[in-house]
């Protein structure tokens, strides 16, 4: 892991390899930000037009390296685009962190002088992005490793004040949670044949355990006895049996409780629905709600966050054989609702509403649960961007507005009540698919039917956001992206302070 350090704001003193400094579009031309003067009395005042020359424009993700000839502490300057000067956020320099990080890879050391800038949560946003930039994955390869370069080994921040508490305290928890979301990551990251589910409850009882949480495992037997019947059913046509994982973190001054819920589906072939082969190639992902609530009990813990959070992991294995379930058959889900299978590709939504309702029993004040359920959440809202539903507006406002200061992009969206219609079943209690417009809303108004009486819930659909098909951006690598920890970590902590 990638370590953090903090030094004073002297840009030309700072030994490094690189130095990350943040150039934005201004009225005149290209600006350098905050922090920057002494790096560009190095170039004879002359580093905007340097950076012009090459081609550099200031965007969003842009950066161009230059080499500083021996007249900085850094052997070469990264220059980073923040966009509109007049725009600059905490997540454009977030963003602006792990692009230059990315940019600086093969060098050992960097230092950055986007801690400087002048806006609200700037150096916690940068410390984040800066370690979550540096992120790499290569437990797998071996002969690729040869000649491939490192990502960078320690960043360090220039602030005013490197003793400063507020900056300390930043930089600590800036640690803690990225190395969450390089957990969740790596878990997503797994291939589907080295993580089953018993494998997954195995690593949430090790780190969760070493964190400071109690962890409990159920297996197949117990799913059994205690009538799980959506994870069982899920998970019956595996070789590898389902498992349920309860992760219980307790704050001895704690006022409020929130259990989180994860979707954890190892693998998902579709089942006897089967998807078509390209569809099942980043299927490994359909464990990243439970990856992520792993993760975020991990830093909630470390972070000693005055709040209860109990944290449910459902976790299967979707393959069709002859023993998986069919369309048509009923499952008995754990609290006794009945549950007619249409399509056993819509299998997230049952492993989560059996931990949905045993969440419930312990009437915590309020459950939140992530999931990469359906693919109508791209359709409706991109690959970026997660939809947030829930059956109280003010839970789900608190989410969005978690979702905003952590940086993981979140978009309300409604459970209209027409849509449940759509999932009355002829035969059972309840179909586990309705309408197909909508998709995305039919899966939450599902789960919203097994929410106990009372209890504020709400739903993360991000099947997007969660993994990344595409090209690296800004501190998002290709592959598992670790969303939602952060959110969830933020809302622990605005939980706490209510």
């Amino acid at each position: 892991m990638t370590s953090l350090s903090l030094t004073g704001p002297d840009a030309a003193a700072v030994k490094a390899d690189v130095l990350v400094v943040g150039v934005a579009k201004g009225p005149k031309g290209l600006a350098l930000a905050a922090g920057n003067a002494p790096v560009d009395k190095a170039f004879g005042g002359r580093l905007a037009k340097v950076l012009a020359d090459l081609g550099f424009q200031g965007n969003e993700d842009e950066c161009v390296r230059v080499p500083t000839l021996g007249q900085l502490g850094a052997t070469s300057v990264v220059a980073v685009g923040l966009g509109d000067a007049k725009k600059v956020t905490a997540e454009t320099l977030r963003r602006a962190a792990g692009a230059g990080v990315r940019a600086a890879t093969g060098a050992r050391r960097a230092a950055t002088t986007l801690s400087l800038h002048a806006v609200d949560g700037a150096q916690r946003a940068v410390a984040e992005g800066a370690l979550l930039g540096a992120y790499d994955f290569v437990k797998f390869r071996n002969a690729s490793l040869e000649g491939r370069k490192e990502p960078v080994q320690s960043v360090t921040l220039l602030v005013g004040d490197p003793k400063d508490k507020a900056a300390v305290n930043a930089a600590k928890r800036a640690d803690v949670v990225a190395q969450a979301v390089a957990l969740a990551r790596d878990l997503v990251n797994t291939p589907p044949g080295d993580l089953h589910p018993a494998d997954l409850a195995d690593i949430a009882r090790t780190e969760c355990t070493k964190a400071g949480c109690s962890v409990e495992v159920m297996d197949e037997k117990a799913l059994k006895k205690g009538g799980y019947g959506g994870i069982l059913g899920v998970g019956q046509g595996s070789a590898n049996p389902p498992r349920l994982v309860r992760i219980e973190y307790r704050h001895p001054r704690a006022t409020r409780t929130i259990a989180l819920v994860g979707k954890g589906v190892t693998f998902d072939s579709g089942g006897i629905s089967i998807k078509p082969a390209a569809s099942m190639e980043w299927m490994k992902s359909d464990m990243a709600g439970a990856a992520a609530v792993v993760a975020a009990l991990t830093a909630i813990a470390r972070l000693g966050l005055r709040v209860n959070v109990t944290g449910w992991v459902p976790t299967a294995e979707n393959m069709p054989s002859g023993a998986a379930i069919r369309p048509g058959d009923v499952l008995t889900m754990f609290g006794g609702k009945r549950v007619e299978i249409l399509n056993t590709d819509a299998e997230g939504r049952l492993i989560l509403a059996d931990a949905i309702v045993r969440a419930g029993q312990e009437s915590p004040d309020l459950i939140v649960d992530a999931a990469t359920l359906t693919g109508a959440q791209l359709v409706a809202l991109g690959a970026r961007t997660a939809g947030v539903m829930s059956n109280d507006d003010d839970l789900r406002t608190r989410i969005v507005a978690a979702s905003e200061t952590a940086g993981e992009m979140m978009w309300p969206m409604p459970l209209p009540q027409e849509l449940r219609k759509s999932i009355d079943s002829d035969v059972a209690d309840i179909t586990n698919t309705g309408d197909r417009y909508g998709g995305m809303l039919v899966g939450g108004m599902f789960l919203k039917e097994f929410v106990a009486e009372g209890i504020p819930w709400a739903h993360l659909d991000v099947a997007g956001p969660a993994y990344n098909t595409n090209d690296p951006w800004g501190y998002t690598p290709k592959g598992g992206t670790g969303v939602p920890v952060r959110t969830f970590v933020q809302l622990a902590e605005d939980e706490a302070a209510r």
